[in-house]
């Protein structure tokens, strides 16, 4: 009995500090694609109410618990209308990269702090594993939206590179990107290719 306490007390305690490291991963990214956009100028979320770093207004409750889990997963997405910009396969990318450059913004700040205060945190293990998982949830998240597979931000890339005649594919492969999303991820091929990835940012930033 006191051995299995014993093992479920760091999982719990881990699962605790994951949750405001997820909320903040979550707004920011969202929170991002919103500002780049109002600054390209596309009113529509800020009209939204969704330039806000309140959790309530981008959370998608199965793609926080994914990113809870499995380290990676999705917010609500932020609406975005590309009739407003002055160039719209251009802005619409920057856009897209603008969550992820968010993401590996607040990772990298993380890492930053912890290299300069270094003994702040070893002698607070609460404040110490809050700091990685910061780290570790905003990587896998930036990481996983870079992925070209729509409805992913890294999908929005490929309007920049695909030739005209392939886009008719590529919006076929919208309208189920999401199905073969889950497919990949259940087969345990999306876990598989980024992890090397997450693990090569994670330890560039500590």
């Amino acid at each position: 009995m006191f051995e299995a306490t014993g093992d479920w007390a760091p999982r719990l305690a881990n699962l605790l500090l994951s949750v405001p490291a997820v909320l903040w991963a979550i707004t920011f990214h969202e929170f991002c694609h919103g500002y780049v956009a109002y600054r390209l100028g596309d009113p529509t979320a800020k009209l939204a109410g969704r330039l806000s770093l309140n959790p309530l207004h981008h959370l998608d409750p199965l793609g926080a618990l994914m990113l809870l889990f499995f380290r990676f997963g999705w917010a609500k997405p932020v609406p975005i209308d590309a009739r407003y910009f002055k160039n719209p396969k251009r802005d619409l990318v920057l856009v897209s990269l603008a969550g992820a450059a968010g993401n590996l913004l607040s990772a990298a700040a993380c890492g930053v702090l912890i290299r300069l205060a270094p003994n702040l945190f070893l002698g607070n293990f609460a404040l110490r594993q809050f700091m990685l998982l910061m780290v570790v949830m905003n990587v896998g998240l930036a990481v996983f939206n870079l992925i070209p597979i729509p409805p992913l931000d890294g999908s929005k890339l490929l309007y920049l590179f695909l030739p005209n005649r392939y886009l008719q594919g590529f919006f076929w492969l919208e309208r189920y990107g999401m199905i073969v999303l889950m497919v990949l991820v259940l087969l345990d091929v999306i876990p598989r290719l980024m992890s090397p990835v997450v693990l090569l940012f994670v330890n560039l930033i500590l």
